[in-house]
């Protein structure tokens, strides 16, 4: 029973779990495959068992990286709670399974248990806060210190390590934080040049995490 990991499952008994289990479906997805599509028609809300996840959205002029997001956590829900069309895509940045629950399941689960509703809201409350706070940083702070500000969250957030290898390559990573390519290349040397990072192809080791945090801090 996929759906069992989620914070907000917990909170179903017996029966309500076993509906849920009957109206979900596992699927694996490969690095770069795509999970949802902007502009398609949502009958579903995701749960991600494992894996990990980049939000993309097609502006006017280019498509452009909203965040990355990793297992367990609901990807979706604003979208296909809000309105019956995607509004972003999500695509695997490496192997990940993801659980499809219908949505006509999971809006009575939320009429039937208020627990369970409750959780949701959580999910969804957290989830905005943390989009005003990227939209801040990348409004008010120069890109230095919103590659800073990246380096961080890969290293806590998403690999609980100082050591890992980037889930984008230079190009998506200058997408997410709005600069080119080559900045962050230069940017990279830098880090490097100061012994902040040690750089190995995507392989990064953040050696003076106080200094990147600076870096971060003051934008």
């Amino acid at each position: 029973m996929c759906i069992l990991k989620s914070e907000a499952a917990k909170s179903l008994n017996t029966g309500e779990l076993k509906i849920l289990s009957q109206n979900c479906v596992e699927v694996d997805f490969k690095k770069d495959e795509v999970i949802f599509k902007q502009n398609v028609l949502s009958s579903n809300v995701i749960y991600l068992q494992s894996g990990m996840v980049k939000l993309i959205i097609a502006g006017p002029q280019r498509k452009q990286i909203l965040k990355i997001k990793k297992a367990p956590c609901y990807i979706g829900l604003p979208t296909t709670m809000g309105d019956k069309i995607n509004h972003y895509s999500a695509v695997a940045v490496q192997n990940t399974r993801a659980c499809f629950i219908d949505i006509s399941t999971f809006k009575e689960l939320l009429r039937l248990n208020p627990d369970f509703s409750y959780e949701i809201i959580i999910e969804l409350c957290k989830s905005e806060l943390d989009q005003f706070h990227r939209c801040v940083n990348l409004l008010q702070k120069q890109v230095f210190g919103r590659l800073a500000n990246n380096l961080i969250f890969f290293a806590d957030e998403l690999y609980n390590s100082d050591e890992f290898d980037l889930p984008l390559n230079r190009n998506e990573l200058a997408d997410l934080v709005c600069s080119s390519r080559e900045s962050i290349s230069r940017m990279f040397t830098e880090l490097a040049d100061e012994k902040i990072i040690k750089i190995d192809g995507k392989r990064i080791k953040i050696l003076n995490k106080e200094k990147l945090a600076k870096i971060r801090d003051k934008g």
